[in-house]
């Protein structure tokens, strides 16, 4: 199970839902939450008692407790963004922390051992500051990372797990907020990444949000005309419409209004979404140098591939059915797991040979010519296979000069205004009377560990790291993300099942109607008497009564 004492962790954290896995007896297993759940929820809440509730009860009170609840937060990593939950806000990384430490609580207690290392799963296409930030949410949450693998990569690292032969395949992973593309060539015991790309704003979220903007246009209503508590209403009440549409055609009726959907229907909503899942596909090929029909299998990774409109696009896309033997909630989690035993050298995986991409270009700024500064001038480009060195010469722009500026840039547009700058840093020069040439070297590793060596004509070498602590976050806005979330009560594990249906309950009650909310209100009133009596058996009984009557209903 582990290398010492720490057991061998994978984590896949999600926009939607969390995963964490372990490594032990030759295999990855995956270790339930608190309720028995392999999947937890990324949602937090603050409860009316001020401490924090993460999981289903948290994701149940998105729509009793719009004001005090929140999730799909990764979408917003690396950024500014703020959240207000009651009377607190919390950025993204640390939200993040807290589903994080919470799969670190549910490990702890399935293991029963301390927990302090992982493999963290990211999108493929995350930016350098979103996965220092992801490095940063594991610090807050007491875990050291080991490595960031890319999703895709982690779900190849799964799938080679099952196949012995070779073959090309393309990993199509369809989370619900980013969408990612791998191609990658298994010749076992080598599993090589040939193409990386994505959308870090495409998403099962923005199908469900496609689906309230036409609900909304076709009842003649705007959000401003809802009330914080209405809206989140609606959203649930749509995500589950969404779910459920493979089934037929579905009526939504809510507060005493109708809505029609049908798989034609939906396909014309969902029409410039699923266009955009076309070029990133299109340019992971591009860049393999493949064509589809080179391809050997596809494999569907992220909950938002169960919906049929997605799997008829694949089908028509590539002219065959993609690999259904693999669960994809699940496969990016165990690959992580899979991932951490070959970096500690398990026996059973040592043999797995696994090699990666940079999924963006990395460069510098540079001048075309004297009216052209600021242009994007690429030294390693998108899909190098890493750890790679590359180098490429520039000249200062006149004899004078006293020193020169090293801006660093990543992403695939021309000036570097349109892309995502990284780091800066200043070298300083030995007056020659001439215009001097000089070599930058970038060298970047499996870490995603950017470093920058400048050789001036004279020989002299300047190097540079760049700093892997979140940039823009001081010490001292680090240590008060860490004095937040060490001030913060987080809900009792062993009492999370009661407060779980508590959540799901009120959330029944607000979604239905005459008798049916009657009789939720019925066993809502029921579970808070048996919980007032403090009797252990009692309540578990009526717990897992209510659970099935609430499963049945679908809530």
């Amino acid at each position: 199970m582990s290398t010492g004492d720490s057991p061998l962790l994978g984590i896949d954290l999600g926009t939607t839902n969390s995963l964490i896995a372990v490594w032990r007896e030759g295999r990855a297993e995956l270790i339930p939450n608190a309720l028995g759940d392999v999947l937890t929820p990324s949602a937090v809440s603050l409860d009316e008692d001020g401490s924090i509730l993460v999981g289903a009860a948290a994701r149940a009170r998105l729509t009793t407790h719009p004001l005090r609840s929140v999730a799909a937060f990764k979408r917003f990593m690396g950024s500014d963004k703020r959240f207000t939950l009651g009377d607190r806000q919390f950025t993204p990384e640390e939200l993040s922390a807290l589903v994080l430490g919470s799969l670190k609580a549910d490990a702890e207690a399935h293991l029963g051992v301390p927990v302090s290392t992982a493999v963290i799963s990211v999108p493929a296409y995350f930016s350098d500051e979103q996965r220092k930030r992801t490095v940063f949410a594991a610090e807050l949450a007491g875990l050291r990372v080991e490595r960031l693998i890319n999703e895709p990569t982690a779900a190849a690292m799964a799938y080679g797990l099952h196949e012995q032969q070779f073959e090309r395949t393309l990993i199509f992973d369809l989370g619900g907020g980013t969408f990612d593309v791998t191609v990658l060539e298994y010749a076992l015991p080598l599993i090589e990444v040939h193409a990386s790309t994505g959308d870090n704003f495409l998403g099962g979220e923005d199908f469900t949000e496609a689906l309230l903007k036409a609900c909304l246009s076709d009842w003649g209503l705007s959000r401003s005309e809802l009330d914080g508590q209405a809206l989140a209403s609606l959203e649930d009440a749509l995500e589950q419409l969404k779910r459920r549409l493979a089934e037929g055609p579905q009526t939504l009726e809510w507060n005493g209004r109708q809505w029609q959907l049908d798989d034609a229907r939906a396909q014309q909503i969902w029409t410039p979404l699923l266009a955009r899942l076309r070029q990133p596909i299109e340019q992971a090929l591009r860049d393999a140098r493949l064509n589809p029909r080179d391809l050997d299998s596809l494999v569907l990774v992220g909950g938002a591939t169960r919906m049929s409109v997605v799997q008829q696009l694949v089908a028509t896309l590539f002219g065959r059915l993609p690999y259904r033997h693999l669960d994809p909630d699940t496969i990016v989690a165990l690959g992580a797991a899979a991932q951490a035993a070959c970096k500690a050298r398990d026996r059973a995986i040592e043999e797995i040979i696994l090699t990666d991409v940079c999924p963006y270009t990395l460069g510098i700024a540079s001048r075309r010519s004297d009216e052209q500064p600021g242009a994007f001038s690429p030294i390693i480009e998108r899909n190098t296979v890493i750890p790679a060195s590359r180098v490429q010469r520039y000249y200062t722009t006149h004899a004078q000069q006293e020193y020169i500026r090293i801006e660093v840039y990543q992403g695939e547009r021309p000036w570097v205004r349109d892309n995502i700058f990284v780091d800066a840093f200043e070298v300083k020069l030995t007056q020659t009377g001439q215009v001097q040439a000089l070599d930058v070297r970038f060298s970047y590793d499996i870490n995603g560990l950017l470093e920058v060596d400048v050789t001036l004509e004279s020989g002299q070498r300047h190097g540079h790291v760049i700093d892997r602590s979140p940039t823009g976050l001081s010490a001292e806005a680090r240590a008060a993300s860490q004095a937040r979330l060490a001030g913060l009560k987080i809900h009792p594990r062993d009492t999370l099942h009661n407060r779980t249906l508590l959540a799901r309950l009120e959330r029944a009650w607000m979604q239905t109607l005459g008798a049916e909310r009657e009789q939720i209100g019925q066993w809502l009133d029921e579970f808070q008497s048996v919980l007032g009596a403090q009797q252990e058996q009692p309540i578990t009984a009526a717990r897992q009564r209510l659970e099935q009557e609430l499963d049945a209903l679908r809530f």
